[in-house]
């Protein structure tokens, strides 16, 4: 089985050593936030054939990912710099430093190991087209040679993203939009020729309207992808986790509304003062990342959108 860690949260930026605690004692545990089901995931090596890391900030991790190629483990690390205003990612780490452990980590592992996320595009005053064009022109030419893919994908603008995007544009004091289809296939266009010019192919993620010449289907957590990092096989069936998702049969063991980083177009987190609280609360030797509490039952329940990353 492949382990994601995690689209639910940023483990490396923020629980690291929960992870090494739980590798080290070959498995941790995970509540479905559904049905409050408690399951327990394998960490051992026989039994997982790879990880893939989500984070916005690997720099704390690096010793981390040391220890996962020690043990054997190969790993795909899905790298999100976007590069946005603090109105929009409240506390992200600087971009020139996440590019930074971006190429480290290829130094270290190879540039397959690297994928990066120009992912959520957001349109507002602050994030124009002519910022993403010039934004991502910027970024891309400095990651060139840390990775050979870049994915993108538009707003999904859920009742919690209009919400948490209408507080932020309030407060900070700026608009934003959801164009229309042709409008972020244009932009699309052009990120695409520039991605081209820095040796960087596109994916787009689970947006399949979005497709155009040059442009393929994003498989986040791609059996492929670690196929080439480990130098064999491994073969996982295509088990999505949202309509036109084309991610490999997975495991994810983080935990909603835990990650502090306060982007206000995320779909993993209803507010970030609940993130806040959960992150306090965290426990980095306990089997859960975020243990049950049923004081967050009702959170977790209003938080989960119709067919958003169904939970086994």
């Amino acid at each position: 089985m492949i382990i994601s860690a995690s689209y639910k949260t940023d483990i490396p930026a923020f629980y690291g050593r929960w992870f090494s605690n739980r590798l080290k004692a070959g498995y941790c545990k995970t509540v479905n936030p559904l049905n409050r089901r408690v399951s327990t995931v394998s960490l051992r090596r026989d039994d997982v054939d790879g990880f893939v890391f989500w984070s916005k900030n690997v720099e704390p991790f690096l010793p981390q990912l040391d220890d996962v190629r020690s043990k054997g483990f190969p790993f795909v690390l899905q790298l999100t710099i976007n590069g946005y205003p603090r109105a929009l990612e409240t506390s992200v780490v600087d971009a020139a430093r996440a590019i930074e452990s971006a190429h480290n980590v290829a130094s270290a592992f190879g540039t397959n190991v690297v994928v990066w996320r120009y992912d959520t595009i957001v349109f507002s005053s602050l994030t124009t087209p002519e910022f993403h064009v010039d934004n991502f022109s910027a970024l891309a030419a400095a990651m060139k040679g840390a990775t050979n893919e870049v994915v993108v994908s538009f707003a999904h603008v859920y009742d919690k993203t209009r919400r948490n995007l209408n507080e932020s544009a309030a407060r900070v004091g700026f608009e934003w939009s959801d164009p229309s289809d042709n409008s972020k296939r244009a932009l699309l266009a052009r990120l695409t020729r520039i991605a081209n010019d820095n040796s960087l192919r596109v994916s787009v993620c689970s947006q399949k309207s979005y497709i155009i010449d040059g442009v393929s289907e994003a498989r986040c957590i791609d059996a492929s992808r670690l196929s080439l990092v480990a130098g064999c096989r491994i073969v996982a069936k295509t088990k999505g986790n949202r309509d036109e998702c084309l991610c490999s049969e997975s495991r994810d063991i983080g935990a909603y509304d835990t990650c502090p980083h306060g982007c206000v177009y995320c779909y993993a987190v209803q507010n970030r003062d609940l993130a806040m609280s959960r992150f306090r609360k965290h426990d980095p030797d306990s089997d859960f990342l975020f243990a049950p509490d049923e004081s967050h039952e009702k959170a977790d329940r209003a938080r989960m959108q119709p067919g958003l990353f169904d939970e086994s």
